[in-house]
């Protein structure tokens, strides 16, 4: 059983799509010898147990879907891959992305990476990339987009703020270092920290963000907004460590399968980063996995308000299994996980204490959108778009 007692192996992950920054190839199949190796892991490790006669009727490629969406069979480039974005790295852009009304609004372009050089910026709404439209598109489709030339080279157009005109860049993706915290520091001495994914490294960011913002601020924060909107996710260790720097005490998240190892219990240690300064933690339907674990922990233990709409409800835990011939693996479905009150977050997602809707688009703005992504000139100026749920959050957590 050294598959779960070595450190790297025994590394859970949760949920490694990164929307548009990341673009994992679909699974590839296995060879023949590996089947029985296959079929060994899923019968004693799979979080539900799987009629064997009915998995040996299939070759590996349909064997696995007849598990979950999350169990897959890695080959040598999809495992470098995979690590790589553990660690922080990938090629791409370097932008975040969320859809408002099926448009591709950006919310931040990371710092040292392509579009940040470019001068994209929050608020942005993607139109075009490399001349196809991408209104009523999905964000897995946005990604295949960004991806698709072998150059690197992609055209973007969007639409901005304060224009009638649409903007064009011309970028070319990159190796990225995903700095997956950024943070800033209110006047009121309030600290908004937004975390973009669970890497090896995002703990460690956390904590120097908010020493960070308390040096600045020459004392404890007075308050703190933890943003996790379209979240997806990443490492199980970076989101108990993470949640574990604000809770004094209490669980932080359980895991439940088949086998003895998948049954752990998390409990914080003693210390608050923050000495007990109130908290809010922004949640949306984007927010999933890791996300889901930190908004679920500090909930259900009291120490923060959740604000937004209901998270994606992604509550299963994935264990990475190396394969015999040194150079693929299996990422394989063995547990489910569940808040401190006992509920399982797989397919209900975190709901949050104060639910609030972001405002649809004006009639005005989708008929700027349409006209740039159709390569004419608008005759009005784009305006900006109203971020309802960010002011919510900031009013409760400075009353």
């Amino acid at each position: 059983m050294f598959v779960f007692t070595t450190y790297l192996y025994r590394r859970l992950l949760l949920g490694l799509s990164f929307l548009a920054l990341v673009v994992l190839a679909p699974a590839s199949l296995a060879k023949d010898s590996q089947l029985d190796e296959v079929l060994f892991h899923i019968n004693n490790y799979y979080v539900e147990e799987v009629d064997r006669d009915k998995l040996d009727q299939h070759v590996l490629s349909s064997l696995l879907q007849e598990l979950d969406p999350y169990s897959e069979f890695l080959d040598e480039q999809e495992l470098k891959r995979l690590f790589d974005v553990t660690n922080g790295q990938y090629k791409g852009l370097g932008i975040e992305v969320e859809q408002r009304d099926k448009h591709v609004v950006v919310i931040s372009a990371l710092p040292n990476s392509p579009a940040r050089a470019a001068g994209l910026q929050r608020g942005d709404v993607i139109v075009s990339i490399n001349g196809t439209k991408v209104n009523n598109t999905t964000l897995e489709e946005v990604s295949a987009l960004i991806s698709s030339r072998e150059d690197g080279q992609v055209h973007l157009a969007v639409a901005r703020a304060g224009h009638s005109q649409r903007l064009d860049f011309q970028l070319t993706r990159q190796p990225i270092h995903i700095e997956s915290v950024a943070s800033e520091l209110k006047a009121n001495g309030m600290g908004y920290l937004r975390i973009n994914s669970f890497n090896n490294h995002s703990f460690h960011d956390v904590a120097r963000h908010i020493t960070m913002m308390q040096n600045a601020n020459g004392a404890i924060l007075n308050g703190l907004l933890i943003d996790l909107r379209d979240n997806p996710g990443g490492t199980l260790d970076s989101a108990i460590a993470i949640a574990d720097l604000f809770l004094s005490q209490g669980v932080i998240v359980s895991t439940r399968g088949r086998f003895v190892e998948a049954n752990q219990r998390f409990e914080a240690k003693a210390g608050d980063i923050i000495q007990g300064a109130p908290m809010v933690v922004l949640i949306n339907e984007g927010s999933a996995s890791a996300a889901e674990i930190v908004a679920g922990a500090l909930k259900d233990n009291d120490r923060a308000t959740v604000v937004g709409t209901r998270s994606y409800g992604k509550g299963s835990v994935q264990s990475l299994i190396p394969l015999g011939d040194g150079r693929s693996a299996l990422k394989l479905t063995t547990a489910k996980y569940y808040t401190p009150s006992g509920v399982s977050i797989e397919g209900t997602g975190i709901v949050p204490d104060v639910p609030i809707l972001q405002p649809a688009l004006s009639q005005s703005n989708k008929e700027v959108i349409i006209s740039l992504a159709e390569g004419q000139s608008a005759h009005k100026n784009l305006t900006a778009l109203l971020d309802k749920q960010l002011l919510k959050a900031q009013q409760l957590l400075e009353q």
